[in-house]
């Protein structure tokens, strides 16, 4: 049975619309920039393979927009650190006060309310990124002790089983680090990178709960953007069609692309939210228990990198 209810997930979408917009203005203005550039990187490859013949001008034009299309991902992957701390963790911070039983200021000051939030509970950006580096890295430890526990059993095929499992499980856990950072929020910590690994050995101690959760909602994730992926075909298939000589491989790029946007703009904290409700049920008055301390000090150098950035943060405080 879920530890999360559908029903207070849409209700927390629904008092969040703010947020909810403004992550739809953020990952669609990813998505058309993607596709400006990339069309404007095909539009020149075009250009110059008219000093060639057809085959030229083809390949001029497919290599024109791949360069447009990496040159705009290399961007956004130095734009990855504020794009978590502007807008993923906001929206985490105003859910989490929400499920908490408090109120939220309307339109646009609930934005800068959840941002508020956040650099007081993470200070940088770049403190934020690394703490989430980290503990993804500890998540898919944790995934690993779940699998290696499982891989003793003496069960016929379990090899086969396990590979389907662990690729499934892989996609199931993709959004637990936002959850883990939530953490951090709701207990007002402050000391971020201990509020996150004890966080991540109460994750770890309810690892068999926390997983056959995810998997539930990343079933729910995953069959909703397929939808959104083969409605976005059409739309796609227009933007290549304007492109000019029509670069052939961007109708299906473009079509995972818009999909993309949809899900991080409202698939994706839809599952969030119900990974919360999950999460806080599930570890509700537990405490850290110090046998998987120990499991995961063994496990994941990054969970007792998160140990000693927690001691370091101590210090320079005093």
């Amino acid at each position: 049975m879920a530890d999360f209810s559908v029903s207070t997930s849409m209700s927390l979408m629904r008092k969040t619309a703010p947020f909810v917009a403004f992550r739809a203005i953020v990952y669609f203005a990813i998505a058309v920039a993607y596709v400006l550039v990339t069309g404007t990187g095909a539009g020149i490859g075009w250009g110059i393979g008219a000093f060639g013949d057809e085959e030229f001008r083809a390949g001029a034009t497919f290599w024109g927009g791949a360069i447009g299309f990496g040159t705009t991902a290399a961007i956004l992957y130095f734009l990855r650190e504020y794009i978590l701390y502007m807008v993923k963790a906001g929206h985490v911070a105003v859910m989490v006060e929400l499920l908490d039983g408090r109120d939220l200021p309307a339109g646009k000051g609930q934005i800068s309310f959840a941002q508020d939030i956040v650099k007081q509970r993470f200070g940088q950006a770049n403190v934020l990124f690394a703490i989430d580096q980290l503990v993804k890295g500890v998540i898919r430890a944790i995934t690993g002790l779940v699998e290696g526990i499982a891989s003793l059993l003496p069960i016929p095929a379990l090899d086969g089983l396990m590979r389907v499992v662990r690729a499934f499980l892989k996609v199931a856990v993709g959004l637990i680090d936002e959850v883990i950072l939530a953490h951090s929020m709701r207990i007002r910590a402050e000391n971020p990178w201990e509020a996150s690994r004890d966080a991540l050995v109460l994750y770890g101690q309810n690892a068999k709960p926390m997983i056959a959760n995810a998997a539930w909602i990343a079933l729910i994730t995953y069959a909703l953007t397929f939808v959104v992926f083969l409605l976005m075909l059409a739309p796609a298939g227009a933007v290549v069609y304007a492109i000019p000589g029509a670069w052939s491989a961007g109708g299906f790029v473009f079509a995972i692309l818009f999909a993309w946007a949809i899900k991080a703009a409202l698939i994706e904290p839809f599952a969030i939210a119900c990974l919360l409700q999950a999460f806080f049920k599930v570890t509700e008055g537990q405490e850290p228990n110090p046998d998987w301390v120990a499991k995961l000090e063994g496990a994941s150098a990054k969970f007792s990198k998160l140990g000693e950035n927690a001691q370091s943060w101590i210090a320079d405080r005093t």
